[in-house]
């Protein structure tokens, strides 16, 4: 009687718990009915691009620093000395 009991109590634990969990998400907020449903928003015209940094601001880097984009960084062959060819 005590199992069937204490049995009884976690699964309405479990089941508010899922219930809660749940009703937390928006998508099933909107599917009950809890909340209406956003409309959809139509752009109209794509936004102008941000403006890009003068190249000076980029030339401001220290000597010793790797660049960006050279294939010795990607490929270098002390990066896969555990490979076999």
């Amino acid at each position: 009687m005590l199992n069937f009991l204490l049995g009884a109590v976690a699964g309405a634990l479990m089941a508010a718990v899922a219930t809660i969990a749940a009703l937390r998400n928006p998508d099933v907020q909107v599917r009950m009915g809890l909340v209406r449903p956003e409309p959809a928003v139509i752009q109209s015209r794509r936004p102008e691009p941000a403006a890009c940094p003068p190249p000076a601001a980029q030339a401001q880097m220290p000597a010793g620093t790797p660049q960006v984009g050279q294939p010795e960084m990607l490929f270098a062959r002390r990066r896969f000395w555990s490979v076999a060819p």
